[in-house]
């Protein structure tokens, strides 16, 4: 799905010292917003050594050299989008580059002299280590793969990149770009393919969400830069969740359809979440791939970081996003693991929250479904996963 993020200001053609004119958010901006929604970042939480991690060290190191923003040229602006976007794409708040990075800065009246570092860029982007920021995962015991939205993030980037060496004549660089773009594809299928053979009903479940987020990111910038459909390269890659393809097995229809009628109101944009502010305060308090939310929610139980006051917010906040989707059961199964993880239960919050919500929670089917245990409704869950069938395609777990 696309990110609506932090709200940035319109710097209508600034111009930097160095020259470069920018009409989107000014780098000063976009790494205050960083700060607010992963304030963890900047404060020497996470492992920023290595390649794969330098995009984390990037944005530590202007966060504390303000004034070298000043001389950034178009590619390393777009370098610095790249570094934030990745950084808070699994946070409550992601940072509103999206179409910078997809489409804007391709078409910057300077890409003639940075197109080609941009491209190559983007392919170097696909191996960074995302892993210390999000939380929004899925697993393949069997190859230790680990698969979340940040495949779609770079996807949706990877085609702009490709759109754009098209349309400036760099048919070469074009091609690598798609060949890693058909790898991507590949890859997230091996993964849904290993996890049926292996019976791992979880992690496929959780994949599920995460390739109809992932290929529906791409789908959306094919469409934003209106590629022919008689491109032979979008026959290839679009609407890989929806559409039969010759070139790809029929398990990502599949996929497509279990995430449309088991996951797809689980996992959106988590409005509720982004009031307890306490929620930002660690990469481990990022929000997983719901429904599975038992083991999150005893993690915030029992975290002595946070105080009853926080705990009984992030409480009120899964009360409130229940109430705005009450056919989810995500919010259910956080405030099921936090609860039992408290001494004395709800009882241990109710001196800091209001008498009444308190109420509507206790005679809520909010309430009532948390009784349920995490392997009674983990089992239910697989089991009607079990059974799922499609007239729109031939296949079962």
């Amino acid at each position: 799905m696309a990110s609506k993020g932090v709200k940035v200001e319109n710097m209508a053609k600034k111009q930097l010292q160095s020259g470069l004119t920018l009409n989107g958010i000014a780098p000063n901006i976009l790494l205050k917003n960083v700060e607010n929604t992963a304030p963890f970042l900047f404060k020497g939480a996470l492992d920023t050594t290595g390649p794969e991690r330098a995009f984390l060290a990037k944005l530590v190191f202007y966060k504390k050299n303000l004034n070298q923003l000043k001389n950034i040229d178009l590619t390393e602006y777009f370098h610095i989008c790249l570094c934030a976007h990745w950084s808070t794409a699994g946070t409550f708040v992601p940072t509103d580059v999206d179409n910078q990075i997809r489409e804007g800065l391709w078409k910057h009246g300077e890409i003639g002299k940075h197109i080609e570092k941009m491209a190559k860029l983007t392919i170097e982007s696909w191996t960074w280590d995302y892993s210390q920021v999000t939380n929004r995962k899925s697993y393949n015991p069997a190859s230790n793969q680990v698969m979340s939205t940040h495949e779609g993030t770079w996807l949706s980037v990877a085609i702009g990149a490709y759109c754009a060496l098209i349309k400036n004549k760099r048919m070469t660089l074009a091609a690598e770009v798609a060949e890693v773009i058909i790898a991507e594809a590949f890859k997230e299928e091996k993964l849904l393919l290993e996890l049926r053979e292996i019976r791992d009903h979880k992690n496929f479940l959780r994949s599920s969400a995460l390739m109809a987020h992932n290929f529906g990111d791409l789908d959306r910038v094919i469409d934003q830069w209106q590629m022919s459909e008689d491109d032979p390269f979008r026959k290839r890659i679009y609407k890989l969740g929806h559409k039969l393809n010759e070139s790809h097995s029929p398990i990502l229809i599949y996929t497509g359809l279990v995430n449309k009628e088991f996951l797809s109101v689980e996992n959106h944009r988590h409005m509720s979440l982004r009031q307890p502010k306490c929620l930002r305060n660690s990469e481990k308090y990022l929000v997983p791939v719901g429904p599975f939310m038992d083991e999150w929610g005893e993690l915030l139980g029992r975290d002595p970081d946070l105080s009853l006051a926080e705990k009984a917010e992030i409480i009120s906040a899964f009360f409130e996003g229940y109430k705005r989707q009450d056919q989810a059961f995500g919010y259910i199964r956080a405030f099921r693991g936090l609860i039992n993880s408290l001494p004395d239960g709800l009882r241990t919050l109710e001196a800091h929250m209001p008498f009444d919500l308190v109420l509507e929670i206790k005679k809520s089917k909010f309430y009532e479904s948390a009784q349920i245990s995490k392997d009674e409704f983990e089992q239910n869950l697989s089991d009607r996963f079990e059974k799922f069938t499609s007239p729109l395609v031939d296949y079962q777990f």
